[in-house]
């Protein structure tokens, strides 16, 4: 029987938020989409809603608990999302030929178009975070999260 502890560990005030990653990320995920809000309300558009057009621009038809999962939003906010992009058509939702519970959902070209809008405000908005950090440093921290995400993911996406 090992009688040794193990060490402890410094508490938040000693690291300090600046040095705890997960506030980090929070910070950084809401000042990035803070930062092409007034775009997204101009277009109808809110975060959950962008997100999934965003995906669905890039993932061809998926589950939409696999949506849930791709856009880090809870199911009942994702579906009530949905309900909006499909009202205002820009997408489309399809049984699942081999499960006809599940529903896939598509980008219409209306979406597309909507999302295309979109891009370039985000992309500026990423190109703003990376200011001054060089390629192999912005490929290494993307890497690094990458690597994390595979760390604590529940999903196989």
């Amino acid at each position: 029987m090992n009688d040794e502890s193990p060490p402890p560990r410094p508490r938040l005030g000693e690291i300090g938020l600046t040095n705890f990653a997960p506030y980090m990320m929070n910070r950084i995920m809401g000042r990035y989409n803070a930062g092409f809000r007034e775009e997204m309300a101009a277009m109808g558009l809110t975060t959950p809603k962008a997100r999934a057009l965003a995906v669905l621009s890039v993932v061809e038809g998926p589950l939409i608990r696999e949506l849930s999962v791709y856009t880090v939003t809870e199911q009942s906010t994702l579906s009530r999302a949905l309900d909006q992009l499909q009202a205002d058509g820009l997408i489309r939702r399809e049984t699942d030929a081999a499960d006809s519970r599940a529903v896939r959902v598509y980008v219409t070209d209306a979406g597309r178009a909507a999302f295309d809008a979109l891009w370039p405000h985000m992309a500026d908005a990423q190109a703003r975070m990376f200011r001054g950090i060089p390629d192999d440093e912005r490929r290494a921290f993307v890497g690094t999260l990458q690597k994390m995400l595979a760390n604590i993911r529940k999903h196989e996406i």
